[in-house]
């Protein structure tokens, strides 16, 4: 009964604001307090309203039935009533004379962040939505596109800000925006919300979008060597740790940098290569990084068919390892460490010289990338999943 009344109470509430009614006025006839109705409004309404006393949305929906086919007030009110009833997504549909796909997109589309399917602000959130041009979130959101720059000038990619900025404001949509919307803002819509130099920012320092183009590397045979097709279960679902993806970045003048991912903790390890990345220089540079860790974590390296680890069976002695190489062409197949590469593309530029890197610089930038949170760690890092690895064999 409790519920029930809570519901009825904040569905009055909504209603109330919609139709003009300032949010701490509307808190104040239901008897909630003035920060319970913001936290309201934040859950429920989700839409820019009117400071002071104007009260209201900025942008209201005119009463009565939408254009063409568009759902009315009315019809949003029995989907109101019908999902607050329990009634089928179907039943509704019935009941409004529209199909039950048609419901479940509006429920779906327009229902606040606490879950719950308002009328009043559905029907100014299709209202506004259907304005054009539609105004750019980035420029509506206060302090949005400052917190995007921040994190761009770190490295970040547009997909983790869109992962963070979800985890950082789970109950404010207005601080919220799909990975789309920055790249759009970057290369479409420059119109001043984001700096004009920060498409400069991305791992690629693109000045325009492209599609993904074949990756070219040249094909090395190893006649005596394991595929990747040989690598146990273990391996390919990231069960046990232990098992890396290795390959090089390319730069001016021949120079290369050697990066090494984890895959089930994406903890990435790189190789100086000061002079060259002979067979001889890059064995003895991965010997020299993977032997500081203990037995249980190098289990497996997955490496492309260059001709850079020709000396695989030296590292394979050396380490008490297996190398598998992937498919000719394949390079897909070491998806874990590619994804890396592009992160690393922040500090490595292409067309930069990479011998100007020195170890400890290696080491710093490695050290920073491995204290970024990652969506697929659940927003952990691989500096804490690859401690909590070496703790047990401490």
């Amino acid at each position: 009964m409790v519920k029930v009344f809570a519901s009825h109470v904040r569905t009055d509430f909504v209603d109330l604001v919609c139709s003009g009614v300032p949010v701490g006025e509307a808190a104040r006839r239901l008897g909630v307090s003035r920060t319970g109705g913001r936290r309201w409004w934040a859950q429920s309404g989700q839409m820019k309203v009117h400071d002071g006393r104007v009260g209201g949305l900025l942008d209201r929906a005119p009463d009565g039935t939408g254009p063409g086919r568009a759902l009315s007030l009315a019809e949003r009110g029995m989907i109101q009533m019908g999902r607050r009833s329990g009634l089928s997504y179907a039943r509704i549909g019935e009941l409004t004379g529209r199909d039950r796909s048609v419901i479940w997109r509006e429920v779906q589309r327009n229902s606040g962040a606490d879950g719950v399917y308002y009328a009043s602000a559905a029907h100014a959130k299709a209202h506004q939505a259907r304005r054009r041009p539609k105004p750019l979130k980035l420029a509506q959101a206060e302090g949005l596109g400052e917190l995007i720059a921040l994190f761009m000038d770190d490295g970040w990619s547009p997909r983790l800000i869109s992962s963070m900025l979800a985890f950082y404001f789970p109950d404010d949509q207005t601080m919220q925006v799909s990975h789309e919307t920055i790249y759009r803002a970057l290369y479409v819509q420059a119109r001043g919300t984001l700096r004009t130099d920060l498409a400069r920012k991305l791992s690629l320092k693109r000045k325009a979008r492209v599609p993904h183009s074949a990756d070219r590397h040249r094909n090395s045979p190893y006649k005596d060597a394991f595929r990747i097709s040989q690598r146990p279960a273990e391996v390919e679902d990231r069960a046990v740790p232990g098992h890396w993806e290795g390959d090089l970045i390319i730069g001016a003048n021949s120079t290369a940098i050697g990066t090494l991912v984890e895959r089930s903790t994406r903890f990435t390890i790189l190789l100086h290569l000061p002079g060259d990345h002979s067979a001889e220089t890059v064995a003895a540079a991965m010997i020299d990084q993977m032997g500081r860790l203990p037995e249980h974590l190098r289990l497996s390296i997955t490496w492309d068919r260059g001709t850079e680890l020709a000396h695989y069976t030296r590292i394979q002695t050396a380490l008490d390892t297996k190398v598998y190489f992937c498919d000719p062409h394949s390079p897909w197949q070491r998806g874990t460490n590619e994804n890396t590469n592009r992160l690393l593309r922040f500090w490595f530029e292409k067309g930069s010289d990479l011998s100007a890197h020195t170890q400890n610089d290696l080491d710093r930038i490695a050290a920073k990338l491995n204290r970024r949170p990652r969506p697929t760690l659940d927003m952990d890092t691989p500096a804490n999943r690859l401690n909590m690895l070496l703790q047990p064999a401490a």
